[in-house]
This record gives C-alpha cells, structure tokens and sequence, in this order.
C-alpha cells in the first residue's frame, strides 16, 4: 500500500513511517522543509512538498495514494510558557487541523480507502475510566480538537474507511517534546518536581513505537468509524511521574497548591490536574495490537529524557 503520511518526520510520525515500511509499505511524506524532505529520503521514503495550511498539497497527496495517516498537528503552542497564549496558539492549530482532515476525507470519499486521524484521550471525561465507546468531552482541557474527531468519523458516510487514534498526554520514547519534557524544564526551573494537590490524577502512557505499530494496523485494518486507544498503561499517577523526575534532577518534589498552578506549570496547567485513566480492552481486541516497549517510569528511569544535550 502507497501511504501518505502527514507529520511524517516527528516524533511520532518517523516512528510510523519506519513501521510502515518495515511492513512492506510505500511511504509518501509530507515535507514542508529541504530538512524533513531529507530526512525522509534517508529512510526510504518518497517526498511530498506541502504544508497543513496548504489544502493544494495535502489533496494531491491523499489522491496519489492508497490511504493516509494524519500525525501532523502544529505544536507551537508548547514553545510558549504563557496560559494565554497557550489558549490562542492551541484554538488555531485546531482549527487548522480540521481543515486538513476535511481536505483528506474529501480527497478520499467514495474510495473506501483508509484514512486514520490523530485525537486524544484527554478528549474524555475526567475521573472515569474512558473507553473507546466514549464520546468526546466538551467541557474537556482539549475541547478545541472534538471538531477534528468529528469530522474524520464524519467522512465514513462518505465512502471512506476513516478511523481516530487518540494518543494518551504521554507518549513517550527518545526524542520526545510533549508533556513529560515540560515537566522537566519546570522542575529544572522552579528547582522542585512539582504535581498538583495530592497527585494521584492519572495519566494514561504509551510508547511511541507501540503507537506506530496501532497507526499501522488501524491502516490495515480498523472498521470505518471506528475510535482506537493507543494506550499500554491505563493511567499513571502525576506524584510517580514527579517522583521520578525529582529523583533524577535531584531537586525535592513537592505538592503545589491549585491556586499556585498557573504560576507553576505555566502553558502545561490545564493538563496537568487532568485525571484521564483510559482502557484500550476493545482496541487490542478490534486489531490485535499488543503494546511491548518499556513503560513511562522505565523509560523515565533509563536517562535519556535528563540528558542536558537533548533539552
């Protein structure tokens, strides 16, 4: 199968574009930069010039192949330590990437080709174990992206195999930016590992490689319509994940009251009271998927993330 991969050359993205080869598949990656574009050429993949706020590009990509994975997501808003600007940043890269998968699905109708769109657990109500079943939250921290999950869901009434991966707050693995990174800039900074009252709000963890390989078989094989969780463990306590950061910075970990959160956390405060335990029983049971990589803890505990080199 000729895949087009949109965020092809990001942490998650190089992860799924190495699986999909590795499984015997062609890879079209989106490259807006001669950098990615060399990037992916290295690995064996084809290149496909364009952007997300390009419509041009993504539809000819999506026509020239045999279905499409949409990793792509423009994370400015995380180069920011500002809530506000975190807000603004966050609603015009949602807004932005519903377009894009609106152009995809278009692209795609009445082919009954796949197309498999990047959401989120943190779509789901708070304090109750989700389950693929569930429906998006509205009142949920990630409220912006429930229009990006509608309308990739939308598009199996018109002809296309369309399917949603909702990736946990932490995926993890070399080479990460996300959450868990944010949190070890803050506690270099504040000099303590902080969690937020008594942190026992969980978040649920997957490793990028075990997330690469769910993108495949949603690929090849998830009913039209249908949510995946890229979920290995259901929820690990915000206090673990200070803890282990405390331990390897060295600093103290310490409880921070909600009403100090902003100043703390700055952009990360809406996540990081977030208590999301999420169940993938019906992902592993619809396409098989069996998670092997290390957890957030070991992975924590293997040093990579505290190398100053990488920050």
């Amino acid at each position: 199968m000729r895949v087009f991969v949109t965020g092809a050359t990001g942490f998650i993205g190089s992860a799924i574009v190495s699986e999909l080869i590795g499984a015997g598949h062609r890879v079209l990656g989106l490259a807006r930069s001669d950098a990615a574009a060399a990037s992916l050429k290295a690995v064996g993949a084809e290149v496909h010039r364009g952007a997300l706020d390009d419509p041009d590009s993504l539809k000819r990509g999506a026509e020239a192949s045999d279905g499409v994975i949409h990793a792509a997501f423009v994370h400015d808003f995380l180069s920011d330590n500002s809530v506000r600007d975190f807000s603004s940043l966050y609603l015009a890269a949602a807004e932005t990437d519903r377009r894009a998968i609106e152009t995809l699905g278009l692209a795609l109708a009445g082919s009954d080709r796949p197309l498999v769109v990047t959401s989120g657990t943190a779509l789901l109500a708070p304090n109750r174990l989700g389950t693929e079943d569930d429906g998006p939250d509205p009142a949920s921290s990630a409220a912006p992206r429930v229009a990006s999950e509608e309308t990739t869901l939308s598009m199996a009434s018109r002809g296309v195999r369309a399917s949603v991966v909702r990736l946990p707050p932490s995926v993890h693995g070399d080479g990460d930016r996300g959450f868990v990174p944010g949190l070890i800039n803050f506690a270099r900074e504040k000099a303590v590992s902080g969690y937020v009252g008594e942190g026992f709000n969980r978040w649920p963890a997957v490793h990028r490689l075990d997330a690469a390989v769910l993108y495949r078989l949603a690929l090849e094989s998830a009913p039209a319509g249908s949510r995946l969780h890229a979920v290995a463990e259901e929820g690990v306590a915000l206090r673990d994940i200070a803890i282990a950061i405390g331990r390897h910075l060295n600093v103290p970990v310490v409880s921070v009251p909600s009403a100090r959160a902003g100043d703390h956390f700055g952009w990360l405060t809406n996540f990081i009271a977030m208590d999301n335990p999420t169940s993938s029983s019906l992902t592993r049971k619809r396409v098989g998927w069996r998670p092997a990589q290390r957890d957030l803890i070991q992975d924590l505990d293997q040093g990579s993330y505290f190398d100053s080199r990488k920050s």
